[in-house]
């Protein structure tokens, strides 16, 4: 199990990816090399976002720190439990800095939400959201951002269910470098 057999279709292909990425990271260098003279801090949601956080900060220009959070809301199905919980927080301290919080996938919301919301209790000056795959038609919480902070987004995704490119199922197919559907009869069984 894991194989690249298991993929129904690719939805957005490597080059794909990799342009889609590069054309964000410029925009989203001159938004900030525009509007703060800070250092801006990237917080990636471990795990799914750690290949597009990587590919993501290599091309911004602009003065950055990097952290992560890993907040917990699906265990090994294909639905959200709803319940969020932090199970690693942030080490860098983001009082009063403009952060960019970094997610593979923006579904329902509600994990974005709760982190958003963290957020601005520890004080953050403006929380930004750029996502690499937005699944607007799943939505169920609105997302307010904090401050100046705007949303980004590399794909609208389809409502499928993917992998790769960091997004998993089961902790398996991460490290496929596309995003592909998964077949249902893998997480159907």
């Amino acid at each position: 199990m894991g194989s690249e057999s298991d993929i129904e279709r690719i939805l957005f292909t490597e080059s794909d990816i990799a342009k889609r990425v590069s054309d964000l990271a410029t925009e989203i260098s001159s938004d900030f090399l525009r509007s703060s003279a800070d250092a801006v801090v990237f917080v990636g949601v471990a795990t799914g976002a750690f290949l597009f956080i990587a590919d993501l900060v290599r091309r911004i220009h602009a003065p950055i720190t990097i952290d992560f959070i890993r907040a917990e809301s699906y265990g090994s199905g294909t639905e959200s439990c709803g319940d969020v919980r932090i199970s690693r927080d942030l080490k860098v301290d983001v009082t009063g800095k403009h952060v960019v919080l970094v997610e593979d996938i923006v579904d329902t919301g509600k994990t974005l939400s709760h982190l958003i919301s963290y957020l601005e209790k520890k004080g953050v000056s403006s929380v930004s959201v750029c996502a690499f795959l937005d699944k607007p038609s799943r939505r169920k919480v609105e997302v307010k951002l904090v401050g100046s902070g705007k949303f980004y987004s590399c794909f609208e995704c389809p409502d499928y269910f993917v992998v790769g490119y960091g997004m998993d199922y089961a902790e398996l197919y991460r490290n496929l470098p596309y995003v592909g559907i998964l077949k249902p009869e893998m997480y159907t069984k």
